[in-house]
């Protein structure tokens, strides 16, 4: 790795895969035919590589037998389940685009994803939670005129695997022979705090390989078991997930449809897995179980934990109390297949605790003045940016959009704030619209809720800046305590003494749950505006300051 002031590219051993997804899956299969490859807990199913295969290629075959074409659009809407994972395969396999569809989408947001796309056959589960699909397909099917066919797990799915024998094998392989590995394979649709998401349209290429070497820096091979808690409907299910699995050898373990603490545990105890996924608000859970001490995980060696910043006193519990002792942080966002830096096993202690590594293999990322675009010295706040294999194609069929994001000189501006230090490992200090800014001081959401972890009482936090007349924002904390522990304002005013007065808290709001996005982030819009209507500051929403 080659680091120069707060820019750094990532030299590696290993070339890149110039392959498709089902070409790397067919090597991994030859390799390890009978080893596990797919286990769905909840499900009670199991299959070997070479069982995987085969029924990639059933579902391919049936997917090419209603019509289906290389570029087609095919939606999956469903929490995780193995046949999402099986999709995923076989669409790659035959170069049809899969479109993940967020299992909490209302009506208006899944209409808005089946026309965006040109959606021609949606997969969908019957429910979810608190959600009638079948209600709410039906309701938007006669507005999204690309739809030709819905097909439902519970009562369709086996009538869709008997088409397959309508297609030749000699036809799909000439498909499969034709698709490249920089065609577009995927679009996800990404969850911005205003307005329609955007479709991040991924190529084999892309998450194949991001994949791949987001394995290598977890020691991957086929002994490893992965359990994979986090949504496939996100990069973190099917890129880390799925994808670092198979192009390894490794096997995946869906321990529930969604993510459960306890049920998590119990995966990773019952089938002996090496690795453990989530987003920290996922470790805080199973951390905080009363009955955490009964599960054995001394099966597990490593993990990931991304998706947003990690608190310090969390990642030291992870690897202490859940054996977790080479645990990975992963930084990345969706548009670049996610992962652009990664703890590497083996970084000292502080680092591994403090940092989300260093580049990835093949990329570059620098910091920039995100006004002026120039490139800042080391240790100083900017925003990051990221080039290489990673970055996506475009935003599906939105041309200005990927514009505001994607420069000419193929750069992903990632809307971060980040700092390098002189060894290139990358400190993410808040996201720039995040920033609060009280009477004329910046301040970081993330440092003040490092702080406030180190609090005996405290199990979780989350900043976010609220109106006020006199300062333009003001810091308010949202807090989740610990087991036994009863709010006391007075004890955590008297703790915030120790940091800067402008960083402490004017209001505190204590909740057993914050307001969540299904991949597990936390939704700070939802936060404020809640906090705005409660502390009846409705009338200051609008006011600038400078």
């Amino acid at each position: 790795m080659t680091v120069g002031k707060s820019y750094a590219s990532g030299t590696s051993n290993h070339p890149l895969l110039g392959e498709t997804i089902g070409q790397n899956l067919l090597k991994t299969v030859s390799k390890f035919p009978n080893h596990d490859a797919l286990i769905s807990v909840h499900q009670n199913y199991k299959a070997s590589y070479s069982e995987f295969y085969t029924q990639t290629e059933k579902i391919a075959k049936a997917l090419l037998a209603v019509g289906l074409e290389k570029g087609d659009r095919v939606g999956i809407w469903s929490p995780n389940r193995y046949e999402w994972v099986l999709l995923q395969y076989a669409t790659a396999r035959i170069g049809i685009i899969l479109v993940n569809i967020n299992p909490a989408y209302r009506v208006h947001e899944l209409e808005y994803a089946l026309n965006q796309s040109g959606i021609r056959v949606l997969f969908s589960t019957k429910t979810f939670k608190t959600s009638n699909y079948v209600k709410m397909i039906q309701e938007i099917r006669p507005k999204v005129p690309s739809l030709r066919l819905s097909i439902f797990f519970e009562q369709d799915w086996d009538q869709f695997l008997e088409l397959a024998t309508n297609i030749s094998q000699q036809q799909l392989n000439a498909i499969e022979e034709s698709v490249q590995f920089d065609e577009p394979i995927n679009i996800q649709y990404t969850s911005g705090t205003t307005g329609f998401p955007k479709g991040v349209t991924l190529t084999h290429h892309n998450i194949l390989n991001n994949g791949y070497f987001i394995g290598l820096r977890l020691n991957y091979s086929h002994i490893d078991r992965v359990c994979i808690p986090v949504p496939f409907y996100h990069c973190f299910g099917m890129v880390i997930g799925n994808l670092a699995c198979t192009s390894h050898g490794a096997t995946m373990v869906i321990p529930n449809d969604s993510f459960d603490p306890e049920l998590t545990l119990k995966a990773v105890e019952s089938e002996q897995c090496t690795s453990l996924y989530g987003v920290p608000t996922m470790f805080i859970a199973e951390l905080n179980l009363s009955n955490f001490e009964k599960f054995n995980l001394s099966s597990l060696r490593t993990g990931v934990m991304a998706g947003s910043p990690c608190p310090v006193e969390i990642m030291k519990q992870v690897q202490s109390r859940m054996n977790m002792k080479d645990v990975s942080i992963c930084y990345g966002m969706t548009e670049t297949s996610p992962v652009s830096t990664q703890t590497i096993i083996g970084t000292p202690f502080e680092k591994q605790i403090s940092t989300v590594g260093t580049v990835m293999d093949h990329l570059e990322i620098k910091i920039v003045n995100p006004e002026t675009d120039q490139i800042v010295p080391n240790g100083v706040s900017g925003e990051l940016c990221t080039r290489g294999y990673s970055v996506m194609l475009k935003y599906w069929e939105t041309p200005e959009a990927t514009k505001n994001v994607l420069d000419a000189a193929g750069w992903m501006h990632t809307g971060d704030l980040a700092t390098m230090d002189t060894e290139g490992y990358i400190n993410i200090t808040g996201r720039i619209k995040d920033l609060i800014i009280r009477g004329g001081e910046n301040i970081s959401p993330k440092e003040i809720e490092d702080f406030l972890y180190s609090h005996q009482s405290i199990a979780d936090a989350q900043i976010i800046g609220i109106p006020d007349e006199k300062f333009g924002e003001e810091v308010m904390a949202w807090v989740k305590l610990k087991e036994g522990h009863t709010p006391n304002v007075e004890e955590l005013n008297q703790f915030c003494t120790a940091i800067a007065h402008f960083k402490r808290p004017k209001h505190w709001k204590f909740v057993s749950e914050f307001p969540m996005t299904i991949s597990g982030k936390v939704r700070k819009i939802d936060m404020r505006e809640t906090s705005i209507k409660e502390l009846g500051l409705e009338h200051l929403k609008n006011i600038k300051h400078t």
